[in-house]
C-alpha cells in the first residue's frame, strides 16, 4: 500500500484587480478554511465540498495512508505577492521533505495563481517539487473549472482531472475522480496526455453548466468521449479576468496510448470550435434590470450584481445595485453579501432593533459612493456557519461578524469578510428567508444558480460597477498570445 501526501494551495487570480494578494488571506477563514497543516488537515476538510475532501474519502479504508502536509486558499483577487506565495512554497517544501518517504503526491490547486512576478505560479510550485520527489513520483492535480492549463503543469503531472460543472457542485466528486486515477497509477498503468489551447476567451456569465448553453452541452458530449482506456477528456474553460500569454480555454484527455488520448482532443475540440459562437449573454444596466422589474410582472426575479462577484476578484463592497434600488424605491428587495467589516461592528455595537446613520459598502474601487441613511439593525450573526447549499455543501464558514439591516425597504446581509452570495445558509444565518424578498440581489456571477436559481423566476445579469468585468472587450489586454479573439 502508498504513502500518498496530500496538499493544497489555491488562488484564482484577477490581474486586473488591485492587488496583491497577501499571506493574511491564505491565513484566515472564509468559506473555506485558513492555512492548515499536517493531521489537522483531515478534519479541517472533512465532508466539505472540495477536492482535497473528496480525494480522502474516496481513498479511506482502500488500505493507503494519507499524508495531510498543508492546504490553503484565497479568495479571487489581485495578483499574489511574491513574498507570499513564497512563504506558503517554502513551508510545503519543508513539510515535504519532513513527511518521510512517499509513493505519491495529490495536489489540490486552482490552476489559475498569477504572482507579481510568475505568469504560471502552479508550474512554477509543480517544478519546485519535483526538485525534491525526483520525476517519477506519481502527481495527480484536482484543478478548478477556470484553470488555464500550461506546458508546464501537463508536463510535471501524471494526471490533472478539473471539475465538470460550473456552479462548482462536483468539487468533491472530482477529488474522487483524481483518486480513481491515483489508484490506476498505483497499480502500474500509464497514462499518456494530450492537449489543445483554444484561441478565444468566455465571460464568466456566459460558461455556466447549469440550465445553459454551450457549456452543459459540450460538457455532456466530452462524457461520450471517456472509456476505460479513455478515462478522462475535460473542456477547461479558463479564467478570463487574467491577462497572461496562456490564458483560454484549454481541451486535456489522458489515455493508455498517445493516439487515443489526441483523438480524443480532436473530436471535443472540433464540437467546442463550431459552438464557441454560442458562448454570449446580455448584460444590464442597474436601470434597465430595474425597469424590467417595474413593468414585467414575476413572482421573484434574481439580479446577478456580476461584476462585484468576489468568486471572480470583486471586493464585495460596491454599491451600485444597493443605490439604484433606492433610487427606484423598490422594497421587499434583499441585497447579499455586502463585504463592510466597520459597518457591521458598528451594527454589533448599536445592537438589534437600533437604528445606525453609518456610511456602507463602497471603500474600494471601482464600486463607490458608501451608502448614507438610516439604517434599522434587524438582526446579528458571528459569522460562523455551515454551507448547505451544493456548492458549499459542508463548509464551515468563518466571514466575521454579520448584520443585516433595512433601509427604505430595502435588506442588506453585511459580512466582514468577502464571500459570494451562493448559499441560502448565509440568509439564514441572519434570520431571513430568501423566498420572501421578490428581488434578490446577489454578488454572484453564477455560483448562485446552484442554490437560489430555483426560486427565481427570471434571472438578469447586471453589469453595475466592480473589478470583476463582465463585457471581456472593456478590458486592455497586453499580454495575451497573438489570434486570441475576445467573445
Amino acid at each position: 500500500m502508498a504513502r500518498i501526501g496530500i496538499l493544497g494551495f489555491l488562488h484564482e487570480t484577477n490581474t486586473f484587480a488591485p492587488g496583491p494578494t497577501t499571506l493574511d488571506r491564505f491565513i484566515e477563514a472564509d468559506a473555506w478554511p485558513g492555512l492548515v497543516e499536517g493531521p489537522a488537515l483531515l478534519d479541517a476538510t472533512h465532508a466539505m465540498n472540495l477536492a482535497v475532501s473528496g480525494f480522502m474519502a474516496a481513498l479511506r479504508g482502500t488500505g493507503h495512508t494519507l499524508v495531510p502536509l498543508l492546504w490553503c486558499s484565497a479568495n479571487p483577487s489581485g495578483p499574489v505577492a511574491d513574498a507570499a506565495f513564497e512563504t506558503v512554497v517554502a513551508r510545503i517544501e519543508d513539510l515535504l521533505c519532513q513527511a518521510g518517504p512517499l509513493d505519491a503526491l495529490f495536489l489540490d490547486l486552482h490552476g489559475s495563481m498569477v504572482t507579481e512576478s510568475l505568469d504560471d505560479a502552479e508550474g512554477e510550485l509543480l517544478r519546485r517539487l519535483r526538485a525534491i520527489t525526483g520525476p517519477a513520483m506519481p502527481y495527480v492535480a484536482a484543478l478548478d473549472f477556470h484553470a488555464i492549463i500550461t506546458q508546464a503543469m501537463v508536463d510535471q503531472t501524471q494526471a490533472m482531472v478539473a471539475y465538470h460543472s460550473y456552479p462548482h457542485v462536483d468539487m468533491a466528486d472530482t477529488g474522487a475522480r483524481a483518486a480513481r486515477m491515483m489508484q490506476r497509477l498505483l497499480a502500474g498503468e500509464v497514462f499518456h496526455a494530450a492537449w489543445k489551447k483554444l484561441d478565444f476567451l468566455v465571460s464568466m456569465p456566459w460558461q455556466s453548466t447549469l440550465g445553459q448553453e454551450p457549456a452543459g452541452r459540450i460538457m455532456a458530449r466530452a462524457r461520450t468521449l471517456e472509456a476505460p482506456d479513455r478515462p478522462e477528456v475535460q473542456f477547461i474553460p479558463g479564467f478570463p479576468n487574467s491577462d497572461t500569454p496562456e490564458s483560454g480555454p484549454a481541451i486535456l484527455a489522458y489515455a493508455r496510448t498517445p493516439d487515443l488520448a489526441q483523438a480524443g482532443v480532436q473530436a471535443l475540440a472540433a464540437d467546442v470550435t463550431g459552438l464557441q459562437q454560442a458562448f454570449s449573454g446580455t448584460l444590464h444596466t442597474p436601470d434597465e434590470a430595474l425597469q424590467i422589474v417595474r413593468t414585467q410582472a414575476a413572482r421573484r426575479t434574481i439580479l446577478a450584481d456580476t461584476q462585484d462577484n468576489p468568486g471572480g476578484g470583486g471586493s464585495g463592497d460596491t454599491t451600485g445595485m444597493l443605490q439604484a434600488l433606492l433610487d427606484h424605491r423598490l422594497q421587499n428587495a434583499a441585497v447579499a453579501l455586502l463585504c463592510d467589516a466597520p459597518f457591521s461592528l458598528a451594527a454589533h455595537q448599536a445592537g438589534v432593533g437600533t437604528t445606525i446613520r453609518h456610511p456602507l459598502g463602497g471603500r474600494n474601487t471601482p464600486g463607490g459612493p458608501p451608502v448614507e441613511g438610516d439604517f434599522e439593525v434587524l438582526a446579528l450573526g458571528d459569522g460562523k456557519f455551515t454551507g448547505t447549499g451544493p456548492f458549499y455543501q459542508g463548509c464551515r464558514m468563518d466571514l466575521g461578524p454579520m448584520a443585516r439591516v433595512r433601509i427604505c425597504g430595502v435588506d442588506v446581509l453585511i459580512s466582514s469578510r468577502k464571500q459570494q452570495a451562493a448559499d441560502q445558509a448565509m440568509f439564514h444565518h441572519l434570520g431571513a428567508n430568501p423566498q420572501d424578498y421578490s428581488i434578490l440581489v446577489l454578488k454572484s456571477s453564477v455560483h448562485f444558480r446552484a442554490d437560489f436559481g430555483a426560486l427565481a423566476d427570471r434571472i438578469l445579469v447586471v453589469k453595475a460597477p466592480g473589478a470583476n468585468t463582465a463585457d471581456l472587450h472593456e478590458l486592455r489586454y497586453t499580454r495575451l498570445r497573438p489570434g486570441v479573439t475576445i467573445l
